[in-house]
């Protein structure tokens, strides 16, 4: 013990005289107790950067599936467009037959009118009704309901209008020698009455004729009408 003591008394009055010694004694100290904490924190350390490696992976299959999901959505885009511009090309081949066959019907059309004056109502209906079928190829059909509720004429009345299908798409269409404004509303009626008794909705309403009024005209705009005549 008494060598121990001696030991201590040396160490101590070296700690408090030899600046050197006390410093060197206070590094290893203050490292001991890094060391120590730092085997305390370790296992925390290494889970935490375990969790980070996980971390990583999972944001690198997520990027993965966004960078996928990206180039489906790419591809179907691309699809669409494709599929858009068909269609569009396929309206516009049909409008340019609709637009050549009418132009043909308007020549005819021409023709018969400056033939009106020996010609009765129904022989020029049913005159143009050819010229119809022959340059367009549209089948053209009687369709004839009972208007019970004055849809039309504003009374209780049987009503007919011709009825044609080309292409998918369902035309009515009257066809008159000559066209004034409520020809024109008389047409559109038709066609309500039409989609509510059939459950279609026409496509196109149009009048055949060699001669509409100006007033007819500005009405089948605002209704939605189509009317051909050269005349």
């Amino acid at each position: 013990m008494a060598a121990r003591e001696r030991l201590k008394s040396r160490i101590l009055k070296l700690l408090r005289e030899d600046e050197e010694f006390r410093y060197a004694v206070a590094g290893l100290i203050g490292l001991d107790e890094i060391l120590k904490r730092l085997d305390r924190h370790e296992s925390h350390i290494i889970e935490i950067l375990k969790r980070l490696d996980r971390h990583e992976q999972e944001i690198a299959r997520l990027r993965e599936d966004m960078n996928r999901l990206r180039e489906d959505m790419i591809r179907g885009f691309e699809r669409h467009d494709k599929e858009i511009a068909k269609l569009r090309e396929d309206m516009n081949r049909l409008r340019e037959d609709m637009n050549k066959g009418f132009e043909a019907v308007n020549r005819q059309i021409s023709a018969l009118g400056a033939r009106w004056g020996l010609m009765s109502e129904e022989a020029f209906r049913e005159g143009l009704k050819g010229i119809l079928e022959k340059e367009l190829g549209l089948k053209v059909e009687r369709w004839t309901a009972f208007d019970e509720g004055g849809e039309v004429f504003g009374f209780p009345s049987p009503v007919e209008v011709d009825v044609a299908v080309k292409d998918g798409k369902t035309l009515l269409i009257e066809v008159s020698s000559q066209v004034r404004p409520s020809d024109v509303v008389t047409l559109y009626r038709k066609a309500k009455l039409y989609e509510r008794k059939t459950g279609k909705r026409p496509d196109r309403l149009i009048f055949v004729t060699p001669f509409a009024t100006d007033n007819a005209v500005k009405t089948a705009m605002e209704l939605g009408v189509e009317i051909y005549t050269r005349v």
